[in-house]
C-alpha cells in the first residue's frame, strides 16, 4: 500500500509541475498574440440545416 501511495503522489507531483509550466507557456502566448487577433478577417459562418436532413432506414 505504501508503494502505491508513493508512486501515486510522485505522479501527482509531476502532473502538477507539467500543468504549471503548460499554463505559464499558454499565458505568454496569449499576451504576445493579442494584438494580432484584431487583424484577422471576419470568417463566414454557414448555418447548419438540421431540419432538412432525411434519414434512411438502417436495415
Amino acid at each position: 500500500m505504501m508503494t502505491f501511495l508513493t508512486i501515486f503522489f510522485v505522479l501527482i507531483g509531476i502532473n502538477a509541475v507539467i500543468l504549471f509550466f503548460s499554463l505559464q507557456k499558454a499565458n505568454n502566448k496569449t499576451r504576445n498574440s493579442s494584438p494580432s487577433v484584431s487583424k484577422l478577417s471576419n470568417a463566414v459562418i454557414y448555418p447548419i440545416e438540421l431540419l432538412t436532413q432525411e434519414f434512411k432506414k438502417a436495415v
